[in-house]
């Protein structure tokens, strides 16, 4: 049997994109998987799907910006699987504005969703984990949260910020048996890009990837924990020259936007 058999996961942002996907991928693996997300008809959609498959999964509808929502949520998994072990924070949002345009309340909003939220989710977590003397905690940032990209200033900064909170936390779990990861996915094709609110056009640039490949990316280091997962390998090297040639990095990504 896989290694992830008979494991609990909790996946947030699991209605569509890399969170549902992730799902259906740990439950190949024999996982038991619970759906957190708003949408309470697209989760029970993803649920009957992988039930039909022979998965074990559970639905719990919530907004993670709301803690006892995510509170909940884990007091229910607890009470049916009596362990939680592990936990994709993969709920988000984008906004594609000039930074001019992008109003207070907007990056509040980001903020919210996109921090809060994991910071909700987790705290919610990790007593069980911490008790069990194990776990895993995946953030999804992007390369985003690597480099900034133009008219992406606010949700750059959001992810730049969850890479923060992440590191810092992974030190403060040394030797508790949690490891935690963050996974810095490129452009995917998923509706996130489709129902951000956009005060700009946007052409795409780049290479693209799809949520499975992120979700299998997932899959491999929670049998094989590490700290940095780029489901889009070259996607590293990005992130490497905006230290060492930042300068650089702006002009490549100019030439870019400019097709």
């Amino acid at each position: 049997m896989p290694e992830l058999a008979g494991k609990i996961a909790l996946v947030t942002g699991a209605s569509s994109g890399i969170g549902e996907a992730t799902a259906r991928e740990f439950a190949r693996q024999w996982a038991r998987v619970a759906l957190f997300a708003r949408r309470e008809d697209r989760l029970e959609a993803v649920a009957d799907s992988i039930r039909r498959e022979g998965g074990q999964v559970m639905v719990c509808v919530g907004d993670v910006t709301n803690p006892e929502a995510v509170h909940a949520a884990v007091q229910n998994i607890l009470s049916h699987w009596k362990r939680l072990d592990l936990l994709v924070n993969n709920a988000g949002r984008g906004l594609a504005a000039p930074f001019e345009a992008v109003t207070a309340q907007e990056f509040r909003d980001l903020v919210e969703v996109n921090l809060v939220g994991v910071l909700n989710a987790t705290q919610a977590a990790l007593p069980t984990m911490l008790q069990q003397g194990s776990g895993h905690v995946f953030n999804i940032a992007s390369i985003a949260g690597r480099r900034g990209v133009p008219f992406r200033s606010a949700y750059s900064a959001t992810k730049f910020g969850l890479v923060g909170l992440t590191e810092s936390l992974r030190q403060e779990l040394k030797g508790t048996g949690i490891h935690v990861s963050l996974v810095y996915p490129i452009f995917t094709e998923t509706e996130f890009h489709a129902v951000e609110p956009k005060k700009v056009t946007l052409r795409r640039y780049g290479p693209v990837q799809s949520p499975h490949r992120v979700a299998r990316a997932i899959v491999r280091c929670a049998r094989r924990p590490r700290p940095d997962v780029y489901p889009y390998p070259p996607a590293q090297l990005l992130a490497v020259l905006s230290v060492l040639a930042p300068g650089f990095v702006d002009w490549l990504m100019a030439r870019l936007m400019r097709g």
